[in-house]
């Protein structure tokens, strides 16, 4: 069944997420694996994605763990770091879809505030028909609700979804509801799906 809309994650989907790494970069691995030991910073992300104040949380972190204070603020202040480098392949498949009149939307565990900072960064952000921010939304994946959520948003039934997430949890949270769904492990497997779900040409694909 040809899908009505597909619905991209964003966090290592269209740009790579990969904290330890920036870390390993900015401090030397051997500090990061020290400052992930004693700081819980994917607690402190978890909580701005759930729909936490983005500097403010970051920033009483920081304050809290005083050792540690000015690598803590990294996560907001070099956020774009962070969040570096973009999936180019993936985002020129979400421009494609576009073009071909392919509703696209976004599901992701992301901050409000911290969305509203990186659309001025990403500008793929901004390119979305519908967002579905687990900040604004008070949920995350991939607890049920969200997805349901989606789907009565939208009011497009479960099984014309297409969905794509690099999180095989998140990806069977959806499609224990009927979505259809790609495990994304890079953006060519991804524009394969999208072929063979006839979204898309070989050629319009990238392939």
């Amino acid at each position: 069944m040809q899908p009505e809309a597909v619905i991209f994650d964003i966090g290592n989907v269209l740009t790579t997420w990969n904290p330890e790494a920036f870390y390993d970069r900015a401090i030397g691995p051997d500090r990061r694996a020290q400052l992930f030991a004693e700081v819980d910073l994917h607690g402190m992300n978890l909580a701005v994605d759930a729909g936490a104040l983005f500097r403010e949380t970051i920033y009483d972190w920081a304050d809290r763990n005083p050792t540690w204070a000015a690598e803590i603020r990294f996560w907001h202040d070099r956020w774009d770091e962070l969040a570096s480098p973009r999936i180019e392949g993936s985002i020129a498949l979400l421009r494609a879809l576009r073009r071909k009149g392919v509703p696209v939307f976004t599901l992701t565990n992301f901050g409000s505030h911290a969305y509203d900072a990186a659309r001025t960064k990403l500008d793929f952000l901004n390119e979305f028909d519908r967002e579905y921010v687990s900040g604004r939304m008070g949920v995350t994946k991939p607890d049920p609700a969200i997805y349901a959520l989606v789907e009565a948003d939208c009011g497009i039934a479960p099984d014309r979804l297409l969905f794509t997430d690099d999180k095989l949890e998140n990806i069977e949270a959806a499609a224990a509801r009927g979505w259809q769904v790609h495990h994304f492990t890079g953006w060519e497997g991804w524009a394969g799906r999208l072929v063979g779900a006839g979204l898309l040409t070989t050629g319009e694909a990238g392939l």
